[in-house]
């Protein structure tokens, strides 16, 4: 059976939807963080965010804490929807008919995970915790920006750096590389290193290193705009505080599934680092964008141990799909009779 970008989106608004997250400790704020050798809380090792939980509330629930019976109701169901998706096409069904998406691999090759996150013990329904209703505050001129950055992504094919990052392996599908750090539908994986004056967050899809400068909170000059921001850290107590600013323009849209999110270029993420267990980092997280938020917008979600180590992901520029994409444009456009485009080649 195909794959189906708009089925993995129904599950999402259905049940939650991606990876396996164990649930924190209820008395998580006893516990005393082992130290590395600078004398800092530990968070070296390999962690995931994988969840049935996303960013955004489905629309049955009105509350972020839902039921365990709830929450078994949305496992079960993701776990027979994944199922049956994944198994082999049927050979006498014959090519689909022209003009209609053919998909492309089934759920056989996804790993977003089977559980939905717990936080403090509480089952979550959503990442957002602020505003309350579990929705992202898009402004109108926010939206505008946001369906701007789609329809632009959509039709692109004259150039490919109209093409999303995540096609050209600059950076991977939806938020997975943050900051904020989203789970998406596999790869969910991160890998931790700390020296005394530097945290090194590597995001195991694609392939990127967020490098996180200690102690001093000066940004980096306004035209200096790295991938994922410039990001400046501090401690306080056993918390890592984390501010990111200065996003690179050509990561506003975060094209992901089952989410997709803006952040405009000015925007600042804070983040909140803080080992509650052996297993789990509390990550909170607040986006702070007036270009395109009529507020700004909370979550927590929590990072749990996953045995390591964190293999290569090998992206490689959009497989085949990116030349052809801009050959077959350009095909159509000498079909039509029409000069063709500057991206690709006949």
């Amino acid at each position: 059976m195909a794959f189906s970008i708009r089925r993995i989106q129904t599950w999402a608004l259905a049940a939650g939807v991606a990876a396996a997250l164990l649930a924190g400790s209820a008395d998580g704020q006893a516990y005393k963080a082992p130290r590395n050798g600078f004398g800092q809380p530990d968070f070296s090792g390999v962690w995931t965010n994988a969840s049935i939980t996303q960013l955004e509330r489905p629309a049955q629930f009105k509350s972020l804490v839902i039921t365990p019976a709830e929450a078994r109701t949305l496992e079960q169901g993701y776990a027979q929807a994944v199922s049956a998706d994944a198994k082999p096409s049927d050979p006498k069904a014959g090519a689909p008919s022209a003009g209609t998406d053919p998909g492309g691999y089934n759920t056989f090759w996804i790993d977003p995970g089977t559980k939905i996150g717990a936080i403090r013990g509480q089952l979550r329904s959503s990442w957002l915790i602020e505003p309350a209703d579990g929705k992202l505050p898009y402004s109108p001129e926010g939206r505008r920006l946001f369906l701007a950055e789609v329809r632009k992504i959509s039709g692109a094919a004259d150039d490919p750096e109209y093409r999303q990052v995540a096609e050209r392996c600059l950076l991977g599908f939806g938020s997975t590389a943050g900051p904020p750090m989203l789970n998406v539908l596999y790869n969910n994986t991160y890998q931790i290193q700390q020296d005394r004056d530097h945290v090194v967050i590597l995001v195991e899809m694609d392939h990127d290193a967020r490098i996180i400068r200690l102690g001093d909170r000066t940004h980096l000059p306004a035209h200096i705009r790295p991938w994922m921001g410039d990001s400046v850290g501090w401690w306080e107590g056993d918390t890592l505080v984390v501010e990111t600013t200065n996003f690179n323009p050509g990561e506003v849209l975060r094209p992901g599934i089952p989410t997709t999110i803006f952040v405009s270029k000015d925007a600042k993420v804070t983040e909140r680092f803080t080992r509650v267990s052996a297993a789990q980092i509390l990550y909170e997280f607040k986006v702070e964008d007036p270009t395109a938020y009529s507020k700004t917008w909370r979550g927590e979600m929590p990072l749990n141990t996953t045995k390591g180590p964190l293999y290569e992901y090998a992206c490689h520029e959009g497989n085949y799909a990116l030349p052809s994409i801009l050959r077959g444009a350009r095909r159509a456009e000498e079909a039509a009779g029409k000069a063709p485009g500057p991206g690709g080649s006949r």
